[in-house]
């Protein structure tokens, strides 16, 4: 596979804007059963079209531009799709597709992927519709305070399970939001802990295939339900972006969020 790394100041984000506070980004494959990342010029310059093929095979686009930063401190994150999403059942993964996964850390040695979930409904109030066809996602993580967080890839709990040291050290048995998670750092493990057996890193895991190599903020296109693929044509996209905030505020307002729930 080749890899490309993306510089997203020279990609245009939604109907002709500019990129502020440019993050690279690069592009993989993490199952490859007809999995293809082709350029695609038809729509932008900078155009990039993942073709998923089979259900349950995805590719992602991953950056480190946050790591070290915690997860209620990610000031922006966007992306704008041109392929017509409208061919899909409106609601469904292919429809709303992408979503995004983080990989965070306790910075004990235990690491887990947190994302949103693409079929869930509320999530299209961030999606805006652009003149041109397609849409651009473009929120911040106050934004999303109150979404639901899925949990995957973590020893001792499992897929999507709400018995994970996350959920212990938060002191929380149940589903979590974004405001529970927001003091979580940011950080991908090396490919030897990726590679660990002991450490239930699945085959669906935000990393390359092939090499491990892996990213803290990921955009990925394709599984979390059956029928989640794209075809001919792909999902075409330009203009990914994640920010993390400049300064402490975005923090301290999601750890209040936090903290009203913790209590309650």
């Amino acid at each position: 596979m080749t890899q490309r790394t993306l510089i997203v100041s020279a990609l245009v984000l939604g109907a002709g804007a500019a990129c502020a506070n440019a993050s690279p980004f690069a592009d993989f494959v993490i199952r490859d059963v007809g999995t293809q990342i082709l350029p695609n010029t038809d729509y932008v310059p900078n155009g990039l079209e993942f073709i998923i093929s089979a259900g349950g095979m995805k590719a992602a686009l991953g950056s480190d531009n946050v790591n070290g930063s915690t997860v209620g401190s990610i000031s922006r994150m966007a992306i704008t799709r041109y392929d017509d999403a409208g061919r899909f059942n409106a609601g469904s993964g292919p429809a709303v597709a992408p979503y995004f996964n983080i990989w965070v850390t306790d910075g004990m040695g235990n690491f887990a992927v947190i994302a949103n979930e693409p079929s869930n409904p509320s999530f299209s109030a961030f999606r805006t519709a652009n003149p041109g066809g397609g849409f651009t996602y473009d929120f911040s993580m106050g934004d999303i305070a109150n979404e639901p967080v899925q949990v995957y890839e973590t020893p001792n709990g499992g897929f999507n399970s709400t018995n994970t040291w996350i959920h212990n050290l938060l002191g929380i048995n149940g589903p979590l939001t974004f405001a529970d998670v927001a003091g979580l750092t940011v950080m991908a493990p090396d490919a030897a802990y990726i590679m660990d057996g002991t450490n239930a890193v699945g085959s669906g895991a935000p990393r390359e295939l092939g090499t491990n190599a892996a990213y803290g903020f990921n955009w990925v296109f394709g599984d979390t339900l059956t029928n989640y693929v794209s075809g001919q044509e792909g999902y075409v996209v330009a203009g990914a972006l994640v920010v993390p905030a400049p300064g402490a505020a975005a923090l301290l307002a999601l750890g209040g969020l936090a903290g009203v729930r913790r209590r309650r």
